[in-house]
């Protein structure tokens, strides 16, 4: 006999915000397609994440948008909102990806993030990964992240957060067309 155990998934409440310092993190809207497009098109974005093409095809942010959108997927996103600032109404996005949610919820997430060039070095990054870290909207036990070798910034990000070195490894970038050397970082919530 075999015993088939699954864990109940909790359903992320995307309707809610995450205050991140100056800005907050929010639920993706339709509106939001255009400010991806012009930044994640921009190749440095691109290439410093694993999945975001170069160049950005046609549709690819209103597609984006739609699957940030639907609740109950294994990706949780939020645009990083920088209007009550006076900055852009998106500023970059971080998301939580689930492990493993086929039998076992280990509550485990792998977070992501990116910021437009225009604001990099200000903080941005760390206060939304801070925010999200501490309001744990999936309830994970640990957080997972990588990073490019070549991005030595995004690992001071984590570090700052509280993320603690695993070890090298290796990531496909779609946008170099190449695998690219990581750090790996683990985040310990319980």
């Amino acid at each position: 006999m075999t015993l088939d155990v699954t864990m109940p998934r909790l359903q992320t409440d995307l309707s809610a915000q995450i205050a991140a310092g100056p800005f907050v993190l929010r639920p993706v809207r339709r509106s939001d397609a255009g400010l991806f497009a012009l930044y994640a098109g921009d190749r440095r974005v691109a290439e410093g994440t694993q999945s975001i093409p170069h160049p950005l095809p046609p549709g690819a942010s209103e597609a984006y948008v739609a699957r940030a959108m639907k609740q109950g997927g294994a990706e949780d996103i939020w645009a990083i909102d920088g209007s009550a600032a006076g900055l852009a109404e998106v500023l970059g996005v971080i998301s939580l990806k689930r492990m493993d949610e086929r039998k076992w919820d280990r509550g485990q997430s792998e977070i992501g993030y990116w910021v437009a060039p225009a604001f990099w070095n200000t903080g941005i990054a760390s206060e939304a990964v801070r925010a999200l870290v501490a309001a744990n909207p999936q309830a994970n036990r640990s957080l997972f992240a990588e990073v490019f070798q070549d991005n030595p910034g995004s690992a001071r990000v984590l570090t700052n957060a509280g993320f603690e070195y695993l070890g090298d490894a290796e990531s496909f970038s779609v946008a170099r067309n190449a695998r690219v050397p990581t750090w790996t970082y683990i985040r310990k919530l319980a």
